[in-house]
């Protein structure tokens, strides 16, 4: 009975040690994360119209380089490591050249006032739409309805614009055939309330060399063409102009070195490119205003990494899984993936919600109860494509930390892709995204600065900085802390799923399935358990192994007396 009094104290005792440490970085991470700066760098990077080699894209990653290089961060000259502050911008040739806006117009013949003009709407122009000849062109504009053969059958389209309700990129292949020298369409998700918001349009892109130009349109402008168009003959004038050019696409890539072990790194991704302010300029500016912050921290002392700390800036999912994998050693020390995706909304003006996506775990495969898929929609997960980690409850509980002290709503998302987490994943590196969804306003040209809030921004930025300087300096105190929190979360998880499970069996759900959902649960956080053993950057002892023995069996026993109940 002493002994295990003695090992319930020293358990404590590392708790409270894990929990101070932690409680230390939120300290400084919020006295120093300046919301300004972070907001400041998202209102220079949203002007743009960011594709990878254009003329947007390589002002963002400059204006993160002179951000770096105030901070103390120095170019590398030979490795990444020459120094305790480190910076590069990666430059690779482009195989396809790339393209810019830079104005464009449609007005009704008879008409003073544009119908729709880029100054107001910067998604019209697809991306790698061509220029009009600089004088413009006025052509007849016919509507093609849904855009089917039977829409196209019979119409005179040599010369002519070809305009449809539906998607521009489906009427291009049959408007060259036709003859037509331009096609203008529309198509902007329901989740976007186009009815409501009658400006927005999607960004999209046509294939390069189509042998035509084509505009995207808002609900509101295709409305009031189409009933134009169905009264009688309309002529429209257009001019578009761009850049097609060739470039270099830039990556750009910060390091914090670790002290101990330099190869074991925490990497964080945001991508440059996009047109929108939330989606991403909020993910660069936040990232580089913690790239300052660490910077200002290890010079004064306060911070101490054991373990590296890597930011990353570039064409999203391509720099980050190039990193990953151009390099297969140093992919070996990744331990830690996180991608800061919109992280900037104010809510009250875009309907979104803060969210962090999970690594796959089983509400993926089985989403029920409090859990729910974004909009964006679920992945086709399967068991065997599971993550058990510790790093999906870590992060949450540190977000509902922060979230419980400013008043900030933290939820969580079943895993979906589609951003800079997942090449961490399908490398096998734990990896998250931080993001908000559902926004009325997302992909469209009303994802504009005045929708962005620096609050949330810094919410964000403090969350993300005290995970990893937690993870980068974590010891056994830390590991242990950690098996007792994911140990909690387990047995609240494990409840929940029985509750749920009870009821589908009452409903007349097979009890094998239902069985087997907690079964697979009780599974997973044994296997996350698991992992926390190579937490501490310097393991001393056995503490760790015998904390996550004892949470595991606790686990097993929950998860068989559940099982047996479930009849």
């Amino acid at each position: 009975m002493r002994k295990l009094l003695i090992i319930a104290l020293t358990f404590l005792s590392f708790s409270v040690t894990a929990q101070n440490q932690t409680a230390d970085y939120f300290k400084l991470t919020r006295a120093n994360f300046n919301e300004k700066n972070a907001f400041e760098t998202t209102s220079f990077v949203e002007k743009y119209f960011r594709v990878p080699g254009n003329t947007g894209f390589n002002a963002s990653i400059h204006r993160i380089e002179e951000i770096l290089k105030k901070a103390g961060y120095v170019a590398e000259k030979n490795n990444e490591f020459e120094g305790p502050l480190t910076y590069r911008i990666e430059k690779r040739p482009m195989k396809r050249n790339t393209w810019e806006p830079v104005n464009a117009s449609v007005t009704i013949l008879g008409e003073s006032t544009p119908l729709i003009a880029y100054a107001t709407n910067r998604n019209m122009i697809p991306i790698n739409c061509p220029s009009t000849p600089a004088e413009g062109v006025t052509a007849e504009v016919v509507f093609v309805g849904k855009g089917t053969a039977a829409d196209f059958e019979g119409k005179d389209l040599k010369g002519k614009i070809v305009f449809g309700d539906v998607a521009t990129g489906r009427l291009i292949a049959a408007a060259v055939k036709a003859g037509a020298i331009g096609a203008m369409g529309y198509s902007v998700p329901k989740y976007n309330q186009p009815e409501i918001h009658q400006t927005s349009i999607s960004f999209g892109s046509m294939q390069a060399n189509a042998g035509i130009w084509s505009l995207l349109l808002s609900y509101g402008v295709k409305e009031k063409l189409k009933a134009a168009c169905l009264k009688g003959k309309v002529e429209l004038k257009v001019n578009i102009e761009t850049k097609i050019y060739q470039a270099e696409e830039l990556t750009i890539v910060a390091n914090v070195k670790g002290s101990v072990n330099p190869n074991e790194r925490f990497v964080y991704s945001a991508h440059v490119q996009e047109p929108g302010a939330n989606d991403n300029a909020t993910g660069v500016g936040t990232l580089a205003e913690m790239a300052r912050v660490t910077a200002v921290l290890l010079k004064t002392g306060k911070l101490k990494p054991q373990r590296t700390l890597t930011f990353l800036w570039g064409d999203e999912i391509v720099s980050t899984g190039r990193y990953i994998t151009d390099d297969k050693e140093r992919a070996k020390g990744i331990l830690w993936g996180m991608s800061l995706d919109m992280v900037g909304e104010d809510t009250q003006k875009t309907g979104g919600t803060f969210l962090i996506e999970k690594m796959p775990d089983p509400s993926a495969i089985w989403t029920r109860g409090n859990d729910k898929h974004s909009e964006w929609g679920a992945g086709n997960v399967k068991e065997k494509d599971l993550f058990p980690h510790y790093y999906n409850d870590f992060i949450f509980d540190i977000c509902k930390t922060q979230g419980k002290f400013a008043n900030w709503t933290v939820n969580f998302n079943p895993f979906e892709g589609g951003s800079d987490h997942t090449p961490f994943l399908q490398n096998k590196i734990p990896g998250l995204l931080m993001w908000h969804f559902t926004d009325v306003f997302y992909h469209t040209d009303n994802d504009r600065i005045d929708k962005v809030s620096a609050t949330t921004m810094k919410n964000v930025g403090v969350s993300a900085l005290t995970a990893a300087y937690t993870l980068i300096t974590a010891n056994e105190a830390t590991a242990t802390a950690t098996v007792a929190q994911v140990k909690n979360d387990a047995l609240i998880r494990l409840k929940t799923e029985f509750d749920l499970s009870k009821k589908a069996i009452a409903d007349g759900k097979s009890v094998v399935d239902e069985k087997h959902i907690v079964e697979v649960w009780g599974k997973y956080y044994a296997d996350a358990l698991a992992t926390i053993n190579t937490m501490a950057v310097k393991p001393q002892t056995t503490r760790v192994g015998s904390a996550i023995k004892v949470a595991t069996l606790e686990i097993e026993k929950q998860t068989q007396a559940y099982l047996a109940e479930l009849k």
